[in-house]
Protein backbone atom coordinates (compact mmCIF):
# COMPACT_ATOMS: atom_id res chain seq x y z
CA UNK A 1 0.00 0.00 0.00
CA UNK A 2 1.37 3.28 -1.05
CA UNK A 3 2.95 5.38 2.18
CA UNK A 4 2.23 8.73 2.37
CA UNK A 5 4.13 12.17 3.82
CA UNK A 6 1.12 12.67 5.37
CA UNK A 7 2.33 10.30 8.89
CA UNK A 8 5.68 11.00 9.01
CA UNK A 9 6.58 12.78 12.04
CA UNK A 10 3.05 13.05 13.37
CA UNK A 11 1.37 10.93 16.11
CA UNK A 12 -1.73 9.85 16.00
CA UNK A 13 -4.11 8.30 18.69
CA UNK A 14 -7.01 5.75 17.76
CA UNK A 15 -9.86 5.32 20.14
CA UNK A 16 -11.45 2.05 20.02
CA UNK A 17 -8.36 0.96 18.28
CA UNK A 18 -8.08 -2.65 19.62
CA UNK A 19 -11.48 -3.20 17.96
CA UNK A 20 -12.82 -4.89 14.55
CA UNK A 21 -12.15 -1.77 12.68
CA UNK A 22 -9.57 -0.31 14.99
CA UNK A 23 -6.95 -3.02 14.18
CA UNK A 24 -7.11 -3.25 10.44
CA UNK A 25 -7.01 0.29 10.56
CA UNK A 26 -3.45 0.48 12.56
CA UNK A 27 -2.02 -2.53 9.83
CA UNK A 28 -3.17 0.32 7.17
CA UNK A 29 -1.83 3.26 9.13
CA UNK A 30 1.53 1.28 9.77
CA UNK A 31 1.41 0.52 5.65
CA UNK A 32 0.93 4.18 4.82
CA UNK A 33 3.82 5.41 6.84
CA UNK A 34 2.62 5.86 10.48
CA UNK A 35 4.79 5.09 13.02
CA UNK A 36 3.54 6.36 16.45
CA UNK A 37 0.28 5.24 17.07
CA UNK A 38 -1.59 4.90 20.21
CA UNK A 39 -4.38 3.25 21.05
CA UNK A 40 -6.17 3.79 24.39
CA UNK A 41 -7.47 0.70 26.42
CA UNK A 42 -10.34 0.58 27.91
CA UNK A 43 -9.00 -1.30 31.70
CA UNK A 44 -6.78 2.24 31.37
CA UNK A 45 -8.93 5.05 30.30
CA UNK A 46 -12.62 5.36 30.48
CA UNK A 47 -13.63 7.87 27.72
CA UNK A 48 -16.93 8.61 29.11
CA UNK A 49 -14.87 10.10 31.86
CA UNK A 50 -13.97 13.61 31.77
CA UNK A 51 -10.88 13.26 33.54
CA UNK A 52 -9.66 9.85 31.94
CA UNK A 53 -10.18 12.23 28.51
CA UNK A 54 -7.58 14.96 29.86
CA UNK A 55 -5.08 12.07 31.06
CA UNK A 56 -5.31 9.98 27.94
CA UNK A 57 -4.77 13.08 25.74
CA UNK A 58 -1.61 14.02 28.50
CA UNK A 59 -0.25 10.54 27.53
CA UNK A 60 -0.80 10.77 23.85
CA UNK A 61 -0.05 13.90 22.75
CA UNK A 62 -1.34 12.97 19.35
CA UNK A 63 -1.41 15.38 16.58
CA UNK A 64 -4.66 13.02 14.68
CA UNK A 65 -7.45 11.83 16.63
CA UNK A 66 -9.17 8.71 14.70
CA UNK A 67 -12.51 8.57 16.91
CA UNK A 68 -13.25 5.39 16.44
CA UNK A 69 -14.67 4.18 19.99
CA UNK A 70 -18.47 3.19 19.97
CA UNK A 71 -20.78 0.95 22.20
CA UNK A 72 -22.56 -0.52 18.97
CA UNK A 73 -24.29 -3.57 18.12
CA UNK A 74 -27.19 -5.36 15.62
CA UNK A 75 -30.64 -4.56 16.24
CA UNK A 76 -31.17 -6.89 19.82
CA UNK A 77 -29.00 -5.00 21.67
CA UNK A 78 -29.95 -1.36 20.70
CA UNK A 79 -33.25 -2.73 21.78
CA UNK A 80 -32.23 -3.55 25.07
CA UNK A 81 -29.57 -1.03 26.08
CA UNK A 82 -30.91 2.41 24.01
CA UNK A 83 -30.14 4.60 27.01
CA UNK A 84 -26.28 3.10 27.24
CA UNK A 85 -26.05 3.39 23.42
CA UNK A 86 -27.14 7.35 23.85
CA UNK A 87 -25.22 8.11 26.29
CA UNK A 88 -22.29 6.15 25.73
CA UNK A 89 -21.38 6.72 22.44
CA UNK A 90 -22.45 11.10 23.16
CA UNK A 91 -19.76 10.90 25.82
CA UNK A 92 -17.19 9.32 24.81
CA UNK A 93 -17.37 11.66 21.27
CA UNK A 94 -18.05 15.40 22.53
CA UNK A 95 -15.93 15.91 25.23
CA UNK A 96 -13.04 14.24 23.54
CA UNK A 97 -13.45 16.66 20.74
CA UNK A 98 -13.31 19.89 22.88
CA UNK A 99 -10.69 18.86 24.68
CA UNK A 100 -8.75 17.97 21.25
CA UNK A 101 -9.77 21.21 20.31
CA UNK A 102 -8.62 22.75 23.60
CA UNK A 103 -5.29 21.19 23.31
CA UNK A 104 -4.10 21.94 20.09
CA UNK A 105 -4.62 18.32 18.51
CA UNK A 106 -4.59 19.54 14.57
CA UNK A 107 -7.13 17.41 13.00
CA UNK A 108 -9.83 15.70 14.81
CA UNK A 109 -11.55 12.82 12.54
CA UNK A 110 -15.07 11.28 13.72
CA UNK A 111 -16.43 8.23 12.60
CA UNK A 112 -20.12 8.09 12.83
CA UNK A 113 -23.09 5.44 11.72
CA UNK A 114 -25.36 5.36 8.55
CA UNK A 115 -28.16 4.88 11.40
CA UNK A 116 -27.68 8.41 11.79
CA UNK A 117 -30.19 8.89 8.40
CA UNK A 118 -33.65 8.72 8.30
CA UNK A 119 -35.62 5.81 8.43
CA UNK A 120 -37.00 6.53 4.89
CA UNK A 121 -34.29 8.39 3.20
CA UNK A 122 -34.12 7.93 -0.49
CA UNK A 123 -32.19 5.30 -1.98
CA UNK A 124 -29.22 6.04 -2.14
CA UNK A 125 -28.23 8.09 0.93
CA UNK A 126 -27.03 11.12 -0.18
CA UNK A 127 -25.25 12.95 2.41
CA UNK A 128 -27.26 16.66 2.26
CA UNK A 129 -30.35 14.19 3.41
CA UNK A 130 -28.77 13.57 6.81
CA UNK A 131 -31.68 15.81 8.28
CA UNK A 132 -34.58 14.81 6.69
CA UNK A 133 -36.40 13.25 8.91
CA UNK A 134 -36.08 10.97 12.30
CA UNK A 135 -33.58 7.70 12.45
CA UNK A 136 -34.72 4.23 12.15
CA UNK A 137 -36.60 3.45 16.04
CA UNK A 138 -34.09 0.51 16.87
CA UNK A 139 -30.77 2.47 16.23
CA UNK A 140 -31.93 6.08 16.58
CA UNK A 141 -30.39 6.63 20.22
CA UNK A 142 -26.72 5.06 19.16
CA UNK A 143 -27.36 7.24 15.26
CA UNK A 144 -28.88 10.46 16.69
CA UNK A 145 -25.57 10.22 19.42
CA UNK A 146 -23.02 9.65 16.65
CA UNK A 147 -24.66 12.70 14.64
CA UNK A 148 -23.50 15.31 17.36
CA UNK A 149 -20.27 14.42 16.32
CA UNK A 150 -21.22 16.31 13.17
CA UNK A 151 -22.98 19.24 14.50
CA UNK A 152 -19.94 19.70 17.15
CA UNK A 153 -17.21 19.33 13.92
CA UNK A 154 -19.23 21.87 11.96
CA UNK A 155 -19.69 24.41 14.80
CA UNK A 156 -15.88 24.03 15.63
CA UNK A 157 -14.64 24.73 12.54
CA UNK A 158 -17.00 27.71 11.73
CA UNK A 159 -16.69 29.36 15.73
CA UNK A 160 -12.43 28.25 16.14
CA UNK A 161 -11.74 27.03 13.01
CA UNK A 162 -11.17 23.92 13.88
CA UNK A 163 -9.99 20.96 11.55
CA UNK A 164 -12.34 18.43 12.45
CA UNK A 165 -14.11 15.67 9.74
CA UNK A 166 -17.58 13.66 9.92
CA UNK A 167 -17.15 10.41 8.10
CA UNK A 168 -20.38 7.70 7.41
CA UNK A 169 -18.98 4.35 6.69
CA UNK A 170 -21.80 1.82 6.00
CA UNK A 171 -21.91 -1.75 7.71
CA UNK A 172 -18.79 -3.16 7.82
CA UNK A 173 -17.72 -6.75 7.31
CA UNK A 174 -14.72 -8.91 7.09
CA UNK A 175 -11.93 -11.13 8.89
CA UNK A 176 -11.68 -10.43 12.88
CA UNK A 177 -15.50 -8.97 12.84
CA UNK A 178 -17.58 -10.04 16.08
CA UNK A 179 -19.24 -13.49 15.93
CA UNK A 180 -20.91 -13.39 19.08
CA UNK A 181 -25.24 -13.73 18.21
CA UNK A 182 -25.85 -11.53 20.91
CA UNK A 183 -23.77 -8.46 19.77
CA UNK A 184 -23.00 -9.21 16.31
CA UNK A 185 -24.19 -7.59 13.06
CA UNK A 186 -25.82 -9.44 9.92
CA UNK A 187 -23.05 -11.18 8.06
CA UNK A 188 -21.28 -12.58 11.14
CA UNK A 189 -24.47 -13.46 12.74
CA UNK A 190 -25.61 -15.36 9.06
CA UNK A 191 -21.99 -16.84 8.79
CA UNK A 192 -22.22 -18.18 12.54
CA UNK A 193 -25.71 -19.55 12.28
CA UNK A 194 -25.45 -21.64 8.80
CA UNK A 195 -21.98 -23.11 10.02
CA UNK A 196 -22.92 -24.33 12.69
CA UNK A 197 -26.36 -25.35 11.97
CA UNK A 198 -24.80 -27.20 8.81
CA UNK A 199 -22.31 -28.95 11.44
CA UNK A 200 -24.59 -29.79 13.81
CA UNK A 201 -26.61 -31.15 11.19
CA UNK A 202 -30.23 -29.06 11.30
CA UNK A 203 -31.98 -28.66 8.42
CA UNK A 204 -33.50 -25.40 9.31
CA UNK A 205 -32.16 -22.09 10.66
CA UNK A 206 -33.96 -18.98 12.31
CA UNK A 207 -33.69 -15.66 10.81
CA UNK A 208 -34.86 -12.20 12.03
CA UNK A 209 -37.53 -10.11 10.22
CA UNK A 210 -38.71 -11.11 6.57
CA UNK A 211 -35.38 -11.02 4.49
CA UNK A 212 -37.20 -7.73 2.51
CA UNK A 213 -35.08 -5.25 3.96
CA UNK A 214 -31.63 -4.20 1.74
CA UNK A 215 -28.02 -3.00 2.91
CA UNK A 216 -24.76 -2.08 1.93
CA UNK A 217 -21.77 -3.50 2.61
CA UNK A 218 -18.16 -2.27 3.03
CA UNK A 219 -14.95 -4.74 3.47
CA UNK A 220 -13.15 -3.31 6.56
CA UNK A 221 -9.55 -2.80 4.80
CA UNK A 222 -11.69 -0.63 2.43
CA UNK A 223 -12.90 1.07 5.01
CA UNK A 224 -9.85 1.84 6.96
CA UNK A 225 -7.94 2.91 3.74
CA UNK A 226 -11.08 5.17 3.09
CA UNK A 227 -10.36 6.40 7.04
CA UNK A 228 -6.65 6.85 6.05
CA UNK A 229 -7.14 8.34 3.02
CA UNK A 230 -10.07 11.31 4.50
CA UNK A 231 -7.67 11.65 7.22
CA UNK A 232 -4.58 12.58 4.47
CA UNK A 233 -6.36 14.94 2.43
CA UNK A 234 -10.27 16.09 3.02
CA UNK A 235 -10.56 19.17 5.26
CA UNK A 236 -14.13 20.52 5.09
CA UNK A 237 -17.21 20.75 7.16
CA UNK A 238 -19.31 18.29 4.99
CA UNK A 239 -20.19 14.58 6.39
CA UNK A 240 -18.81 12.00 3.19
CA UNK A 241 -20.22 8.61 3.39
CA UNK A 242 -17.79 5.55 2.86
CA UNK A 243 -19.18 2.56 1.30
CA UNK A 244 -19.42 0.09 -1.52
CA UNK A 245 -21.72 1.34 -3.83
CA UNK A 246 -23.63 -2.55 -3.50
CA UNK A 247 -27.41 -3.06 -2.30
CA UNK A 248 -28.44 -6.89 -1.54
CA UNK A 249 -31.56 -7.78 0.17
CA UNK A 250 -30.83 -10.00 3.30
CA UNK A 251 -32.82 -12.84 1.54
CA UNK A 252 -30.19 -12.31 -0.75
CA UNK A 253 -27.88 -12.02 1.23
CA UNK A 254 -28.53 -15.25 3.23
CA UNK A 255 -29.03 -17.26 0.45
CA UNK A 256 -25.16 -16.17 -0.95
CA UNK A 257 -23.81 -17.00 2.39
CA UNK A 258 -25.79 -20.21 2.95
CA UNK A 259 -23.78 -21.28 -0.27
CA UNK A 260 -20.75 -20.37 0.35
CA UNK A 261 -20.92 -22.69 3.56
CA UNK A 262 -22.23 -25.39 2.02
CA UNK A 263 -25.97 -24.76 4.05
CA UNK A 264 -28.61 -26.72 2.35
CA UNK A 265 -31.60 -26.97 4.87
CA UNK A 266 -34.32 -23.95 5.06
CA UNK A 267 -34.85 -20.46 6.19
CA UNK A 268 -37.35 -20.33 8.60
CA UNK A 269 -37.50 -16.06 8.80
CA UNK A 270 -39.22 -14.78 12.28
CA UNK A 271 -41.91 -11.91 11.42
CA UNK A 272 -41.99 -11.33 14.85
CA UNK A 273 -38.40 -10.02 15.26
CA UNK A 274 -37.82 -6.37 13.84
CA UNK A 275 -36.20 -5.77 9.98
CA UNK A 276 -34.61 -2.50 11.00
CA UNK A 277 -34.79 0.30 8.54
CA UNK A 278 -36.38 -0.78 5.21
CA UNK A 279 -33.34 -0.22 2.49
CA UNK A 280 -30.24 1.11 3.21
CA UNK A 281 -27.54 1.70 0.33
CA UNK A 282 -25.11 4.93 -0.52
CA UNK A 283 -24.12 7.39 -2.89
CA UNK A 284 -20.82 7.15 -2.88
CA UNK A 285 -19.50 10.07 -5.21
CA UNK A 286 -18.58 12.45 -2.58
CA UNK A 287 -15.75 10.11 -1.14
CA UNK A 288 -14.70 9.86 -4.64
CA UNK A 289 -15.02 13.18 -5.27
CA UNK A 290 -13.58 14.71 -2.20
CA UNK A 291 -10.67 12.38 -1.67
CA UNK A 292 -10.29 9.71 -4.49
CA UNK A 293 -11.66 7.03 -2.61
CA UNK A 294 -13.63 3.82 -3.91
CA UNK A 295 -14.04 -0.02 -2.65
CA UNK A 296 -11.75 -2.21 -3.82
CA UNK A 297 -12.80 -5.76 -2.68
CA UNK A 298 -15.54 -7.79 -4.48
CA UNK A 299 -18.56 -9.11 -2.08
CA UNK A 300 -18.34 -12.52 -2.79
CA UNK A 301 -14.39 -12.60 -2.09
CA UNK A 302 -14.66 -10.28 0.76
CA UNK A 303 -17.24 -12.96 2.03
CA UNK A 304 -15.07 -15.97 1.35
CA UNK A 305 -12.26 -14.31 3.35
CA UNK A 306 -14.84 -13.56 6.15
CA UNK A 307 -15.79 -17.22 6.42
CA UNK A 308 -12.85 -18.57 6.29
CA UNK A 309 -11.29 -16.66 9.15
CA UNK A 310 -14.18 -17.73 11.45
CA UNK A 311 -13.71 -21.33 10.22
CA UNK A 312 -9.75 -21.05 11.72
CA UNK A 313 -10.72 -18.78 14.58
CA UNK A 314 -14.40 -20.26 15.45
CA UNK A 315 -12.99 -22.60 18.59
CA UNK A 316 -11.70 -19.06 20.22
CA UNK A 317 -15.10 -17.48 20.18
CA UNK A 318 -17.39 -17.48 22.77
Amino acid sequence: MESTAFWKDRKVCVTGGDGFLGRHLQRTLRSRGASDIFVPKIEDYDLTNLDDVKRMLADAEPNVIIHLAAAVGGIGINRERPADFFYQNLMMGVPLMHQAYEQGVDKFVAIGTICAYPKFTPVPFKEENLWDGYPEETNAPYGLAKKMLLVQAQSYRQQYGYNAIFLLPVNLYGPGDNFNLQTSHVIPALIRKFIDAKESGKNEVTLWGDGTPTREFLYVEDAARGICMAAESYNDSEPVNLGSGMEISIKDLAELIAKLVGFKGEFVWDTDKPNGQPRRALDVSRAKQYFDFTAQMGFEEGLRNTINWYLEHKDQID
